[in-house]
């Protein structure tokens, strides 16, 4: 096995948001050094990393003169220049997650052909190559509102997502390459994070349920475990790990689905990298997301996923109404209670909706936990100082 601890070994990562920054809580427990490529020079990694490189993510010479300059490369965004990355997997460098896997999972529209061509259950859905395409079906029946209008690219956090009930709710929509997806009733939006390394181990976490924000379309809480019954989550795991398998993918893979009404399993889309439906892990779990990412991009043996606790997971926003420099508002009522733990990300302006940080709550009991998570919303603001 390679040294990597306490060596000249050097880890790249490519974006150096919050994800990367709770990545660096874990290579700092192993001492693995480790370089950081992202476009901002106040990045929430950018004074706690070895290495901190400006550089733009989708320009081809700054990523692959980054690589150029570390022993293994992983990423924290998905929204990265392939075309670098393939050069620089063909001079010899290792990637994980694959260059190969990034390019279906970057498209929406690869994504869904990926999962039809694999029998993966997945929502019915068509492509379009631009917004006029799509008006041009509608106007010959070929598809029926309601649907889920998605960006083919670019989408996260509800950005590039729309529910279109009428010609109106087309408006304002980009004219750019996109999908159709028949409007799904569901009883839960569910997540699981499967673990898998070059040496083909495979891991699956329990399976969480996600409540989301009805405006901002973001995740509120993740509740984990889920509140379903034993086969629905056996099936989700199942299906899980089939993504994984048909994808060969190393490194850890989020699989965000849809429970419908009759207890199907479908799944909405992947993400290759630690994920906000992972989060509740720092606390509640033997293993965390983020070990669990380095253990699996390093070919080193998975940790135990299992939870010590339930953990409930509540994502700090910014306040509506809210720009400038951010205050945490009632931060020391929440601190008050047992089993709470903030994460705040490093981001010193807030905006309504921007991610500024999460909150854990353990429990013994999930419905407790949940009880709790509750009132941590209710009592903490992410506020600025100029209203």
């Amino acid at each position: 096995m390679k040294n990597y601890f306490s060596s000249d070994f050097k880890l790249g990562v490519l974006g150096g948001g919050q994800l990367g920054r709770m990545l660096l809580a874990e290579t700092q427990k192993f001492d693995i050094h480790t370089s950081i490529l992202d476009s901002s020079k106040n990045a929430p990694c950018a004074k706690i990393c070895n290495t901190f490189v400006v550089g733009d993510l989708l320009d081809f010479d700054a990523v692959y003169n980054f690589g150029k300059t570390v022993d293994l490369l992983t990423i924290e965004i998905e929204n990265v220049n392939l075309d670098a990355l393939d050069k620089l997997k063909a001079e010899g460098l290792s990637i994980y997650p694959k260059p190969e896997d990034l390019r279906i999972i970057q498209s929406k529209a690869r994504q869904k052909n990926f999962y039809k061509d694999h029998h993966i259950p997945t929502a019915p859905f068509a492509h379009y190559a631009y917004l006029e395409e799509l008006k041009h079906a509608l106007e010959n029946s070929i598809i029926n509102f309601p649907f889920v209008w998605k960006s083919a690219r670019f989408g996260y956090d509800g950005n590039g997502v729309k529910i279109v009930r009428n010609l109106e709710d087309l408006n304002g929509l980009p004219n750019v390459e996109c999908i159709t997806e028949q409007l799904i009733p569901f009883k839960n939006e569910l997540a699981v994070i499967v673990a898998r390394n070059k040496d083909g181990e495979t891991t699956t976490y329990p399976v969480v349920e996600m409540e989301f924000h009805p405006e901002a379309n973001q995740v509120e809480y993740v509740i984990c475990p889920a509140r379903i019954n034993s086969k629905v989550a056996e099936n989700a795991r199942a299906i899980a790990l089939k993504v994984v398998k048909n994808l060969d993918f190393i490194g850890l893979l989020a699989v965000e689905m849809f429970q419908t009404k009759n207890d199907d399993i479908l799944v909405n889309e992947v993400a290759p990298r630690p994920h906000n439906s992972g989060h509740y892990s720092i606390e509640a779990s033997y293993t965390n997301q983020f070990e669990q990412h380095l253990r699996s991009i390093l070919n080193l043996p998975l940790g135990n996923t299992e939870s010590k606790v339930a953990g409930i997971m509540v994502n700090l926003v910014g306040a509506d109404g809210f720009s400038g420099k951010v205050i945490y508002k009632n931060l020391n009522d929440i601190l008050q209670i047992d089993g709470v733990t903030p994460h705040i990300y490093g981001k010193k302006e807030t905006r309504p909706f921007r991610k500024m940080g999460h909150v854990t709550i353990v429990n013994k009991d999930v419905d407790t936990a949940r009880i709790i998570a509750q009132q941590v919303k209710e009592t903490i603001k992410v506020i600025s100082h100029n209203n």
